[in-house]
């Protein structure tokens, strides 16, 4: 899975990278595309990843594990045509009232900016209605426990606009190379679904397509579904909040925003998603069929806790300390200039404050989601929402205002602001599941000796930057990255972290195999 997270996400940092080429930072295309593109993306995250593998997966895998192969492939096949027809119908409202969504979400943009948001949105519609029916596939797959394909299919979703951008890029200008990138976002769309359906038939033998709703376990996942639905839908409206506060910041901010929640995600989806998705069957099993459930699910727990940490503390640490290397690297080309890369590194700086929490609070709610719980994780995402909603207000205008910096360093005002409604709500989450099945967490100790590998990493890590003459972007980040993951590990594996050792052993075992 995690193979299959960071080729998909690698594609994408490719396809931002051309993306800034042909668009910058500061230009009103750059932001329409980009206001454009998180409308429909709401879509595909409220029901994709999210809502339908919390409340399917548990149902599917059970009964996987219970021996009840043709039960378990009536279900899948039931909740498919039920989220098609779903899904079939939110996209044609969603075209219909797409100048109402952009209103909403980008109220900041107006005249021909907010002219080609809206055009951009009713392109990019039914292709998020295609992502959606490929994170069905995806459900599917992971209960079967194939993984790779599930997460390397967005690839191909990558490729497509990647391909449009080269193909269209030189000859177009920028409000018509943003329209058409959105046909080719569509054409990707259908692709990266595509791929999926072949392996999903013949894993799931007895898959049939019905709308059966009188199945036990179809009313299950449905019931599931509701709870989980509001609980992601709550955390979307977090980042659209973000994003209309971002509209009126002055342009490139959002766009800026954009830019490092990509980078953000990656360490999230690599680490925190993987852990979080290949977890969630297993959970669901050992939840569903070991009387001695709580032992199991404490040790599976905190395994992934510690496995999570391992990975995210140096991320967020080189997110906050070489922000700008890793920002150069991977967007400095093209309209996009070593400016643009500092301001985007003030944004992940912010982002930085939450990172931990918000991998470590995606394994929490599975572990939530697994015991059929879908409930708390509501409350509390709603908790966080109301936090990030007021201290984002607050940390985007009046506090650049009172520290007398630019307005548009407001966006990370934003992502920190996030961070720390992302604290309180794995906190919460972890107080809570405690209470109910033990102690878990990650001693205080193990934390310490990472903070402190990564801290002594970044310094080394500075010291070359310093010294050696700026080079090329890409090269710089080898020059400095490059020594700092080195002293991380060799500090952790002196500090005698196990997770240092089991992860040098699997990458040797990788690359055997390779």
């Amino acid at each position: 899975m995690a193979a299959g997270i960071l080729v998909s996400r690698l594609a994408g940092l490719v396809r931002q990278r051309v993306f800034a080429h042909y668009f910058g930072l500061e230009s009103d295309a750059a932001d329409a595309f980009t206001a454009g593109f998180r409308i429909p993306n709401f879509l595909q995250n409220l029901f994709g990843e999210g809502a339908l593998s919390a409340s399917f997966i548990p149902v599917y895998a059970s009964l996987l594990a219970r021996g009840k192969q043709r039960e378990a492939d009536r279900v899948a096949g039931a909740v498919g045509a039920l989220l098609a027809l779903l899904i079939a119908v939110i996209v044609l409202v969603g075209v219909v009232a797409t100048p109402a969504f952009t209103a909403l979400v980008a109220p900041g943009f107006t005249g021909e900016k907010r002219e080609l948001t809206i055009t951009i949105v009713r392109v990019l519609f039914p292709g998020a209605g295609l992502l959606v029916l490929s994170a069905w596939c995806l459900g599917v797959l992971n209960s079967h426990h194939r993984f790779l394909l599930s997460y390397l299919a967005p690839v191909m979703w990558n490729v497509a606009m990647i391909a449009t951008l080269i193909w269209f890029g030189r000859g177009s200008q920028l409000p018509d190379l943003a329209v058409t990138l959105a046909w080719g976002s569509v054409v990707g769309s259908a692709l990266q679904f595509g791929v999926q359906v072949p392996v999903v038939m013949r894993v799931a033998t007895d898959l049939r397509f019905s709308m059966d709703v009188t199945s036990e376990s179809v009313r299950s996942v449905t019931r599931n579904f509701v709870p989980v639905f509001i609980s992601r839908g709550v955390v979307q409206v977090s980042a659209y909040v973000d994003a209309m506060l971002a509209s009126f910041l002055p342009t490139g901010a959002l766009t800026g925003l954009q830019n490092a929640t990509l980078l953000y995600t990656l360490p999230v989806s690599l680490f925190g998603m993987s852990v979080a998705a290949a977890e969630l069957p297993t959970l669901s099993g050992v939840a569903t069929t070991d009387e001695g459930r709580t032992d199991a699910l404490r040790a599976r727990l905190d395994s992934g806790l510690r496995q999570i940490a391992f990975f995210v503390v140096p991320s967020a640490m080189a997110f906050l300390a070489l922000g700008d290397i890793v920002a150069a690297a991977l967007l400095q080309t093209g309209r996009f200039t070593h400016d643009d890369a500092l301001r985007v590194w003030a944004i992940l700086a912010g982002s930085a404050v939450g990172l931990l929490a918000s991998t470590l609070g995606r394994l929490y709610s599975s572990t939530y989601y697994a015991l059929r719980d879908t409930k708390t994780p509501l409350r509390y995402a709603i908790v966080r929402v109301v936090l990030t909603t007021i201290l984002g207000y607050l940390f985007a205008f009046p506090l650049p205002r009172l520290l007398g910096i630019p307005m548009l360093y407001g966006a990370a005002g934003l992502t920190a602001s996030a961070g720390i409604a992302g604290w309180v709500e794995m906190l919460l989450l972890r107080s809570t599941l405690n209470a109910r099945i033990g102690r878990t967490g990650l001693p205080a100790s193990y934390v310490a000796r990472l903070w402190t590998a990564a801290g002594a990493a970044a310094a080394i890590a500075w010291m070359v930057k310093v010294a050696v003459p700026t080079p090329h972007p890409i090269v710089a980040a080898f020059i400095v990255l490059g020594p700092y993951g080195l002293v991380f590990v060799a500090v952790t594996l002196a500090m005698r972290v196990p997770e240092a050792s089991s992860a040098l052993k699997r990458f040797f075992r990788f690359s055997r195999r390779g």
